[in-house]
């Protein structure tokens, strides 16, 4: 997962859509898309969109958050039916671009949001734009990239509030479209993926295995690594699965940060869990009179929450139940940023995406009760796993073995 600063945001990115300018930088888009080898680009369901802005609604759109450039893919499609899309952006993006892509994040309608805070500006913004905005507006649900886009994580419940706050304000109807988008591998990419395995081994002072499969090497590397790092925090190395280990691996950290810091709700995610415990570290990180061992003491619990969100991103079983290609790659993907310390993955073969939109579903006016919010949330994250595995299983996969002859495909009037 990507390293970002927490703080107090610097300064608050408004949107500033404009549309001529989002048409005239599409070579731009494209070119970076062309650069990742998002080579071929499927849409479906566009019309669900067309047809709600057709008939004056408000329309907010939820995808997963599964791999970087996936706002850049939501874009192009934007391109093709004719209406640019505003985006709800973590203010990390913006601070860490450089100004020209500060530019032009907002001229593509993106503006900031606080979400280790109730962003109370962000959320007026979103609303408003579902009242009286012209233009669609996506919320990514899930926050953070897990690089897991076969299953969903637990969607914060953000837009769904957002949502049903402008549908009894607005005098327009006010819709929500689950949308689903996940990669395939055009040829093997497997030459690369034993590159990154070397290159972890190697990180381990361990002799490559390249006699072993992509997956138990991958699942040699994770044992590894775990025994590392619970050396570092419980002392010595732990009994049972690896999956077990890592859940109680977690739930040690992150209860310590919570007992620190008074933040502790097990009833909640362990996002959630650790957004409240980063509130309260910045909140002491405000302090005038903080000294600077204990600045240093907040950073380290800063990057040990940071730790714990890396471990929620590895969800159990992932390549064991279906040790396709493209699960290896993601969870290499994670690897090349985790343990490597890349900015981004590398690329490790030409992609085709695809975009699932469902239908429209329509936000209630009326107040509903205490689950309200809840009960939408749940309802969004099904509705966009159901799109993943209808993606799914209408494509098929690529098993993790090599292939002298890689498949073609016919799919050339859908280059990027």
């Amino acid at each position: 997962m990507n390293r970002q600063p927490f703080h107090t945001p610097p300064r608050i990115w408004e949107p500033k859509m404009t549309p001529w300018l989002v048409r005239w930088l599409r070579p731009l888009i494209r070119r970076d898309l062309k650069r990742q080898k998002l080579s071929e680009l499927e849409i479906q369901g566009l019309d669900h969109i067309r047809a709600s802005l057709a008939e004056g609604a408000g329309v907010l759109i939820t995808p997963n958050h599964s791999f970087h450039y996936d706002s850049y893919v939501l874009i192009e499609a934007s391109h093709r039916l004719r209406r640019p899309f505003h985006f709800m952006t973590s203010w990390q993006v913006f601070q860490m671009g450089t100004r020209f892509q500060r530019w032009m994040l907002q001229r593509h309608g993106c503006f900031s949001i606080d979400r280790e805070s109730l962003d109370t500006g962000a959320l007026k913004r979103s609303i408003d734009i579902l009242c009286t905005s012209r233009h669609p507006l996506v919320v990514f649900p899930e926050g953070d990239i897990y690089h897991h886009s076969d299953r969903v994580s637990p969607f914060r419940d953000g837009a769904a509030a957002v949502a049903l706050s402008a549908a009894r304000r607005a005098s327009r109807k006010i819709v929500i479209i689950p949308c689903s988008l996940k990669c395939f591998y055009l040829t093997d990419p497997t030459p690369s993926l034993e590159a990154i395995l070397e290159r972890l081994e190697l990180s381990l002072h361990w002799a490559p295995k390249p006699k072993l499969s992509l997956a138990a090497r991958v699942y040699r590397i994770a044992e590894g690594l775990l025994t590392l790092k619970e050396m570092e925090h419980l002392g010595r190395p732990q009994s049972g699965s690896v999956f077990d280990r890592v859940a109680k691996l977690a739930s040690h950290v992150l209860s310590r940060l919570e007992s620190k810091h008074g933040t502790s709700d097990t009833t909640l995610s362990v996002p959630e869990r650790v957004r409240n415990a980063r509130r309260a570290v910045i909140e002491q990180m405000k302090q005038a009179d903080i000294d600077d061992d204990a600045r240093q003491a907040l950073n380290a619990d800063m990057d040990d929450l940071f730790f714990v969100i890396q471990l929620y991103s590895y969800p159990s079983n992932y390549i064991a139940e279906n040790p396709v290609i493209e699960r290896i790659a993601e969870t290499l993907d994670k690897f090349e940023e985790d343990v490597l310390h890349s900015d981004y993955p590398g690329v490790r073969g030409p992609r085709r995406v695809v975009v699932r939109f469902a239908e429209p579903l329509q936000v209630p006016k009326e107040r509903g009760g205490r689950g309200a919010i809840a009960e939408l949330t749940q309802r969004i994250e099904s509705e966009v796993q159901a799109g993943l595995d209808a993606i799914n299983a209408s494509h098929k996969t690529r098993p993790a073995t090599h292939q002298s002859n890689p498949p073609t495909t016919d799919a050339a009037k859908n280059r990027v």
